[in-house]
């Protein structure tokens, strides 16, 4: 039996150009980037639309931006019929994804979502001066192997496993120089290769605690409901629903790993999912999920053509 998880990319995959062939083709989009410009006050639609690239890539302008062309695709979707509730058993989001799948899902309102990612863009810039932290891909290693990586590296510093993103695909992150002997570590370690990633700051791992903290404030005074479906966790690979623990956990999520891997992996075993839906700018998670389980069904919807064929695929 066909059964789908809808999954929303996180920072990285933002591109110039982001939601303008959404906003052109349809209503539903435009009333979705006019909302999230009204509620930032700022004309981030027009940083999207036309650049500058360096001035998008600023974290506090990305994840807002990548979570309005998820929930513009998913309003698009609503209006043709597609009703999330209906057709996906589970959500999931790579890091500031899980936002753009909680809004989808009912948990926040749109405008409450984009002050909150707008928040968390800018706590996590100033959780670390810049050029005191950085991130690594350590590619062709095992989870196991990075974290024993970067405990080796660490030496008094943080260097902590960030993301497990894909068989092969572990990112570590945490102080500058730790990062560094990392890399060169790693190497020694059997990694295909590593690399030092073009981030402005070091995320998901303990030097984020300040930006944890800002973010504990900010869900605090925000409303929120149980998701329509649940939300599988970066933080606990297994599904949530209460709207306490959905707290907490994004709160955790700050300097906590992005376990995407195990988060796939549960989708599709006990999840019972053999579908994922990538909603949103960009590849990325469709990409992952074929290198985690060559057997899953992975497609990206972030076109007008894309939601022409989802909607063909689902309505069969």
């Amino acid at each position: 039996m066909t059964s789908y998880a809808f999954t929303f990319p996180g920072q990285g995959s933002q591109a110039v150009g982001m939601g303008k062939d959404l906003a052109s083709a349809y209503p539903e989009a435009r009333a979705v980037f006019q909302e999230v410009d009204e509620a930032l006050g700022q004309r981030l639609s027009a940083i999207m639309f036309e650049g500058p690239d360096d001035i998008l890539r600023l974290t506090e302008n990305a994840q807002p931006a990548l979570m309005a062309v998820s929930v513009a695709v998913i309003r698009v979707l609503e209006a043709r019929g597609i009703r999330l509730a209906d057709h996906a058993a589970y959500v999931a989001g790579h890091s500031l994804g899980e936002y753009s799948a909680l809004c989808a899902g009912g948990t926040f309102t749109l405008s409450d979502t984009a002050r909150l990612l707008k928040t968390r863009g800018q706590a996590m810039q100033k959780a670390v001066p810049v050029g005191h932290g950085a991130m690594a891909a350590l590619l062709g290693l095992d989870v196991a192997t990075a974290q024993e990586v970067a405990s080796e590296a660490a030496q008094g510093e943080v260097c902590d496993v960030a993301n497990d993103n894909a068989p092969g695909q572990v990112v570590v992150s945490g102080a500058t120089a730790a990062v560094e002997r990392a890399v060169e570590i790693a190497k020694t370690k059997g990694a295909k290769r590593a690399l030092l990633l073009p981030v402005s700051a070091p995320f998901h791992c303990s030097l984020m605690q300040p930006a944890a903290d800002a973010m504990a404030a900010a869900l605090a005074e925000v409303a929120m409901n149980a998701p329509v479906v649940p939300l599988v966790a970066n933080v606990l690979a297994s599904p949530i629903s209460d709207p306490a623990e959905i707290r907490q956990r994004l709160i955790d999520q700050v300097t906590g790993v992005v376990r995407w891997t195990e988060s796939v992996t549960w989708l599709t075993g006990p999840g019972g999912v053999t579908h994922l839906a990538e909603l949103g700018t960009g590849k990325v998670l469709t990409g992952l999920a074929k290198r985690i389980n060559a057997e899953t069904v992975a497609t990206s919807v972030g076109s007008p053509a894309d939601i022409d064929a989802f909607v063909a695929e689902l309505s069969a």
